[in-house]
């Protein structure tokens, strides 16, 4: 008994330690790590026996994973079709946005998922009109749905079954909590549909302006001189290079970029003194002198005119990149022109725009020397921008768009990325190899297909989340152990042992989603998992179902901000108070246990 209550001791510290968030979660799991074996019911390769765990790799796999999709613009592949599809319906789009986050939800972090989202329905609130905090607490209930629907959605789920292969009980299959998570998401739209009324009407957030494309094509007068113009086959310039041409010195003609056709789609390609133009390809020009007009060049070259919308930049941004730099006094640009600074062959790019002062001198860029504190908007790809900002001395970026928040590191390799994502869902309901061991293939795979690279997969784990799983899990050992886990279930027994099985589901998913309102899910799974194993033995009946409802509980986590850090991310963007999930999370909760309460001995018999 002395050695259940230094253990009961050090769990009641860890959970007072977790509900006032001091100090921050990993350490407390850390002391608790540390801590254990000091009282003699644990040895200290015990308590490290979490490191070695299949589903502590698993976890770290997904987030791997997880990246791979962001990087290649999968998700936001999946947020510009939301924009298309629901346009300005609120019920649509709330509908579509709930679905999405949770079908991405299924297959990787659920905070990830997130975060992933949380720009995109920024940027669809801005160009709707609809509130950004009618839209956010929709992204974080479907987030956390998303971790009802498979074995791998989220850690709890994880923790869960490895409780149950410790037990020498068979686990959960991936899609075991598939039947749990598609009723409560249509529940969740249902009840969104209607709760909606009672989220902010407008955003109180503070937000920073930054400029956009469509800014600076207003400001620098781009859009009566920008064009797209098609080689045809008769064109002179068909096989000879852009050094020969000398476009800009003879017509006052800019090549910004040149769109050429390759492996079956069209690629925005960086212009350079010896590319040589093609038949096919299409030149994005900037005429920035009067001399000659667009007819004239049209003719003379034998182009063909294509249409050019106003969009032009913003739908090309992943490729085309903008900066406003300005000229600092050190500059030896100081006192040449755009042409004699040539900052195509020096920096990669193309000036397009001259402001000084007030004054936009937009068509007289050829002559116009610079002097010091001129500003001028340079255009080319990003990583020449990118390079420009480690530069010193000749130009200091002032301002990046806002696009550039959304440029994705790994374009074009979507594909890959999905068909990686595919074969791990396959063999992991295959059941051929272990899931640990089909995560692991798809990190590779992606690694191989360029999909994700060694630093940004290092970078994509959620250290804490690891940590802190690692650190809770000897818990569940150390009461096992000490007879904590069976005076738990006694004491359950104890107080409802007269109630049917259904009463005792629904006390054990209320324990835990109320555990889950002040401490970690994840840490609430690893100390209830136990508990519910313990209580299906001694009612003799089978452990799913009871095993199942705490990990459905443990992601019930709808009633404060704090529950998760899924709610603490939206709290900013949708000017959320403590209120609003009060007011909005405690009764889908006591829905989902309803739900729960009725459905697992359903599915899972007892």
């Amino acid at each position: 008994m002395p050695e259940l209550a230094v253990t009961l001791g050090l769990l009641a510290a860890a959970i007072v330690m977790f509900a006032i968030n001091k100090p921050r979660l990993d350490a407390v799991a850390l002391i608790m790590l540390t801590a254990l074996p000091l009282t003699g019911v644990l040895t200290m390769q015990e308590a490290l026996a979490g490191f070695s765990d299949p589903n502590i790799v698993l976890i770290a796999a997904l987030f791997v994973i997880g990246e791979g999709l962001v990087r290649t613009g999968v998700a936001q592949g999946l947020g510009d079709w939301l924009t298309a599809k629901a346009g300005a319906n609120e019920l649509r789009l709330t509908t579509l946005l709930m679905t999405v986050v949770c079908a991405l939800g299924a297959t990787m972090s659920s905070t990830a998922v997130t975060a992933i989202f949380i720009p995109v329905a920024l940027r669809i609130a801005q160009g709707t009109g609809i509130p950004p905090g009618r839209l956010m607490m929709p992204i974080s209930f479907a987030a956390l749905i998303s971790g009802m629907t498979t074995l791998v959605a989220t850690a709890p789920n994880l923790v869960v079954n490895s409780e149950l292969e410790r037990h020498g009980i068979a686990g959960f299959s991936f899609f075991s909590f598939t039947p749990f998570g598609v009723p409560i998401l249509v529940l969740g739209i249902i009840y969104m549909a209607f709760a909606r009324r009672w989220l902010p009407a407008e955003n109180r957030a503070r937000t920073v302006n930054r400029p956009t494309f469509a800014t600076w094509v207003d400001e620098y007068g781009l859009a009566d001189r920008e064009y797209r113009l098609l080689v045809t086959d008769r064109s002179p310039l068909a096989g000879r290079t852009l050094e020969e041409l000398d476009l800009r010195g003879s017509s006052g003609a800019n090549i910004i970029a040149i769109e050429r056709s390759r492996n079956f789609s069209r690629e925005l390609l960086r212009p350079t003194a010896k590319m040589e133009i093609e038949v096919g390809d299409v030149l994005l020009i900037d005429l920035f002198s009067d001399s000659r007009g667009i007819q004239s060049i049209r003719d003379d070259f034998l182009l063909e005119e294509l249409p050019l919308e106003g969009t032009y930049f913003s739908d090309r941004s992943q490729e085309i990149g903008l900066a406003e730099v300005i000229v600092p006094p050190s500059s030896d640009l100081v006192g040449r022109s755009v042409i004699e600074a040539h900052f195509r062959s020096r920096f990669g790019l193309s000036a397009i725009g001259l402001r000084r002062g007030r004054i936009v001198h937009d068509r007289s860029l050829v002559n116009e020397r610079l002097d010091v504190g001129d500003m001028l908007l340079l255009v080319g790809t990003w990583s020449d921008i990118e390079q420009l900002r480690s530069d010193d001395g000749d130009l200091a970026i002032i301002r990046l768009p806002a696009e550039l928040d959304e440029v994705l590191p790994v374009p074009g390799k979507a594909l890959q990325a999905v068909a990686c994502l595919v074969l791990v869902v396959g063999l992991m309901v295959s059941g051929v190899i272990p899931n640990v061991h089909a995560a692991l293939i798809g990190c590779l795979l992606m690694g191989l297909l360029g999909c994700i690279d060694l630093p940004s997969a290092y970078r994509s784990i959620d250290w804490k989340t690891i940590v802190l799983i690692v650190g809770m899990l000897p818990f569940s050992i150390a009461l096992q152990r000490t007879g904590g886990v069976d005076l738990a279930a006694d004491a359950l027994m104890a107080l409802i042992s007269e109630a049917g099985p259904r009463v005792i589901l629904g006390a054990l998913f209320l324990i835990t989603a109320l555990l889950g309102m002040f401490i970690s899910n994840t840490a609430t799974a690893v100390l209830m998992a136990p508990v519910a194993l313990a209580v299906a033995k001694d009612l003799n009946a089978s452990p799913y179902p009871f095993a199942m409802i705490v990990a459905l509980a443990a992601s019930t986590a709808f009633m404060t901000p704090v529950s998760s850090p899924v709610n603490t991310l939206v709290v900013g963007p949708g000017s959320y108070s403590f209120g609003d999930f009060i007011r909005l999370g405690v009764p889908f909760s006591i829905l989902v246990l309803i739900v729960c309460v009725i459905m697992v001995p359903w599915v899972l018999p007892m």
